[in-house]
């Protein structure tokens, strides 16, 4: 008799909610700011641990987050998550730091076309900028986190090769930074493709914690989560309803949904240390505020262990 396998996968994971970020960026309807804040406050409620709060660009830029300050400002007394922001340059991290954030994340793209449509520059002269904020950051005791965008597929370049991405890795370690999230920014991603990658990044750099930002473009988003597990990625970020997009990447779409992340892992008995029901209702309450989802099928079809009543047996007829 043949004896199935089973896959080694890790026990419990920690997600990172990005709508805040991510989701509120892509929105182009202005959401009040006591709303922002009323967001994070009901998302905090259902045990997230981590949250990208904002963006601190330049208001002209992502008018959506002009509200940077106020937004940090008013939460810090939620000391049960780690907060992080991403900043675009120096004036931007220093924004953050008297905001009172204590994570930084560093924007990055993975090709030259995609970082002149976002920062105006290659990659490399993007990167080399970063050697300001990390110096910032560890005057303050603030840590630094990098992100490479489009890391599986560039909506002008197509598919990025693996030794682009080992190099952008590369001189992250060589500034110190110890955790770098690989972005398929625009859904491009097939999960053969994430184990590879991060079977050849993790075998390269042993000492550097990748975590995974997925779009949900065309649906493959779980299916690269698992993937990833099955290289022993524990961190994720998802956007609560599917929320977010990038401005610079056409056709881009949503995260991954938080409550659909949170529903599959536990369906595969992966602890998160979030409560799925509670996070439901946050869900529900996020789309009325926002007046639409990105695609929750925690909204459109309930988790698996919501069953319907029994069909009554019919009287035949003669």
């Amino acid at each position: 008799m043949n004896t199935i396998q089973k896959i080694e996968l890790p026990e419990k994971v920690i997600i990172c909610e990005v709508a805040p970020r991510d989701g509120f960026q892509a929105e182009h309807e202005w959401i009040p700011t006591e709303e922002k804040i009323s967001i994070i406050r009901q998302l905090a409620k259902t045990g997230i641990q981590s949250m990208e709060i904002t963006s601190f660009v330049h208001p002209r830029a992502i008018p959506q987050l002009k509200d940077a300050e106020q937004v940090v400002e008013s939460v810090q007394d939620l000391t049960n998550i780690k907060f992080r922001a991403l900043v675009p340059n120096v004036k931007g991290a220093q924004r953050a730091i008297d905001a009172g954030v204590k994570k930084l994340k560093l924007m990055l793209s993975a090709t030259d076309s995609h970082s002149l449509s976002n920062a105006n520059c290659s990659v490399e002269e993007a990167q080399k900028g970063f050697y300001p904020i990390i110096e910032l950051a560890e005057k303050h005791n603030v840590k630094v986190g990098g992100s490479i965008s489009v890391a599986f597929g560039c909506p002008y370049e197509g598919t990025v090769a693996i030794e682009r991405i080992s190099s952008i890795v590369e001189r992250y370690k060589m500034m110190g930074v110890e955790e770098i999230s690989l972005a398929d920014t625009t859904g491009m991603a097939n999960p053969q493709q994430v184990y590879r990658m991060l079977g050849f990044l993790k075998q390269n750099y042993p000492g550097i914690i990748f975590s995974m930002h997925l779009h949900n473009t065309r649906g493959m988003a779980f299916s690269n989560v698992v993937a990833a597990l099955q290289q022993g990625v524990i961190h994720f970020d998802s956007s609560i309803i599917g929320l977010g997009g990038c401005p610079y990447a056409p056709g881009a779409t949503g995260n991954i949904a938080t409550e659909d992340l949170v529903h599959g892992l536990s369906e595969m008995g992966i602890h998160t240390g979030i409560d799925l029901n509670k996070l439901i209702e946050a869900a529900k309450e996020v789309k009325q505020v926002i007046g639409h989802d990105g695609g929750s099928y925690m909204l459109q079809a309930g988790p698996c262990s919501q069953l319907h009543a029994k069909p009554k047996v019919q009287e035949k007829l003669v």
